[in-house]
């Protein structure tokens, strides 16, 4: 077994992996080049073992056999979706942006914590917890970025608003760079206007207290892994053009 080291930095980045192992998780530093040997040492009735690759160098060439290869490994991948983005919301307590009294991840952790004491569904907590994900890769669209990331697995009004909470958290303080704060009023008719407005007021720009005591990151572990163990983009969960609203007293915006 290859020994836990320092992380281990290359051009394509650095990956966080979790491996089960002697009872409890160790916490290992894999470039993206170790990925694939992690995936062959990793144990458990959705893994498979395999030094087979496929015959093409283009994908035009592929054969049926070779789909089918590709398929059979992408299961166990797919199994590590929420490893991977538990592992990037930590980076976000290491690498943030300047400025402000706390991290993005303390951010995260704060508005994911509103949202669960204010009686949120597990699908709110979640999105709240990951509605700046994409900070660290997409900081110039990432509301954007963070709607795809939960979007084959929560409710369509959940990622709507985590999609467009950028725009409307404009209300706040766009007047003081020279632009427009109400430019959220373009989604004025659409049905979930009031739902994101009520998600930003109470769970987004409240969410910047160093004072503010809010639960770990290990609290909301079981939510990520629960949430991204569905079954993407099922109808029962995606409830597509169904809104709800947050599920609490409105506030107004």
């Amino acid at each position: 077994n290859r020994p836990l080291t320092s992380p281990q930095k290359t051009l394509s980045g650095i990956f966080t992996v979790f491996l089960w192992r002697l009872g409890g998780w160790r916490l290992c530093y894999l470039d993206s080049f170790a990925i694939v040997s992690v995936l062959k040492r990793l144990k458990g009735p959705n893994m498979k073992q395999t030094t087979e690759t496929v015959s093409f160098t283009a994908m035009k060439d592929g054969t049926e056999a070779d789909y089918k290869l590709l398929q059979s490994l992408e299961e166990p991948y797919l199994a590590l979706t929420a490893d991977r983005v538990l592992a990037e919301l930590r980076r976000h307590g290491e690498a943030t942006l300047e400025g402000y009294h706390i991290t993005r991840l303390a951010h995260a952790l704060q508005s994911a914590t509103r949202a669960e004491r204010d009686g949120a569904d597990i699908d709110w907590v979640v999105g709240a917890l990951l509605h700046d994900i994409g900070d660290g890769l997409a900081p110039q669209n990432h509301d954007r970025f963070s709607a795809e990331v939960i979007r084959p697995f929560v409710r369509w009004e959940v990622s709507w608003v985590v999609e467009h909470h950028g725009i409307f958290q404009m209300i706040y303080y766009a007047h003081h760079y020279g632009w427009d704060k109400n430019a959220r009023d373009r989604y004025r008719d659409h049905p979930c206007f009031s739902t994101c407005s009520e998600f930003c007021e109470r769970w987004d720009q409240s969410s910047f207290d160093p004072d503010y005591d809010n639960e770990s990151l290990e609290h909301f572990e079981p939510m990520v892994r629960s949430v991204f163990a569905r079954k993407a983009y099922d109808p029962d969960v995606i409830q597509e053009g169904y809104v709800g609203g947050l599920g609490l007293e409105s506030v107004s915006a």
